[in-house]
């Protein structure tokens, strides 16, 4: 009988598989006897296992509940199809969804928790043709930012602290008729009753804080956790020791930022094309 031997590392649905067999083997199943408890057919575990056909969420219950690994292989499940995020962000975004208050900085771009679709798809589309990314990816990235913004319409709702680069509403993405939707979006969410947005304009200079994208979060019971980014990869924090300066200076850009009355006036005056 042949066997094909698996690289884990190849692939997510090759790490995907390599875990179902050994789990397989381990209670001394043939992949016929594993199909059966999972209501598969032996070729459909087969091409799992070697990676040739990509898991779904039901499988991935249904090996759990076969194998009683309690929620394994559907946490490898999430962790498959989030492999065109950066490390550590989708791990960020399970937190973020119960978090009670969130601040956020965010150079260059609109950040995603206030992303119109069409902004978020442009952004998406962009990357593929630059080949950052695979159109499954991008569909991937587009999808998580309404999930993300999903999980704030729950009672109560976060309080969500925006700080935005100036560069944010001002770099001109997927044409005027998009960007134009997404400032309306922006002024919209800084009406919201628990929510604050400040634009950080370019001649701030040395009082700008951060240079790259930061993100802290409170929990439910006051602890703290940060995230931040690269442009190659993110970082997860949850070291109160790290994440408190990150605190201290997220306050000290608020301090020295426009109040949101002129940085809403701002946005207005860009929406109309002002100077």
């Amino acid at each position: 009988m042949n066997r094909k031997e698996l690289d884990p590392d190849s692939s997510p649905e090759a790490a995907f598989g390599a875990r179902l067999r050994t789990s397989r083997e381990e209670r001394g199943w043939k992949q016929e006897e594993l199909a059966e408890r999972m209501g598969y057919s032996g070729t459909h575990i087969s091409a799992v296992e070697t990676g040739r056909k990509r898991p779904t969420l039901p499988l991935a219950r249904r090996a759990d509940v076969a194998l009683g690994t309690g929620e394994e292989f559907e946490r490898a499940w999430r962790k498959l199809q989030h492999s065109g995020l950066l490390e550590g962000f989708p791990q960020f975004v399970e937190h973020e969804a119960q978090a009670a208050e969130i601040r956020l900085y965010e150079v260059g771009v609109i950040p995603g928790l206030l992303q119109t679709p069409e902004y978020a798809t442009a952004l998406a589309e962009s990357a593929v043709k630059r080949g950052a990314i695979t159109e499954e990816q991008a569909e991937e990235r587009v999808a998580l930012v309404a999930e993300r913004q999903a999980a704030l319409l729950r009672t109560p709702p976060p309080l969500v602290f925006v700080v935005l680069d100036e560069g944010c509403v001002r770099r001109p993405v997927g044409g005027a008729k998009v960007m134009n939707a997404q400032l309306d979006r922006v002024l919209e969410f800084a009406e919201l009753s628990h929510t604050v947005v400040q634009v950080a304009p370019f001649d701030m200079g040395t009082h700008r804080t951060f240079d790259l994208p930061v993100y802290i979060l409170t929990q439910p019971d006051r602890s703290l956790m940060s995230y931040a980014e690269s442009t190659q990869r993110g970082h997860l924090e949850r070291d109160i020791t790290f994440v408190l300066p990150l605190l201290t200076a997220y306050h000290q850009l608020q301090a020295e930022a426009p109040s949101q009355a002129e940085s809403v006036a701002m946005i207005k005056q860009l929406r109309k094309g002002s100077p």
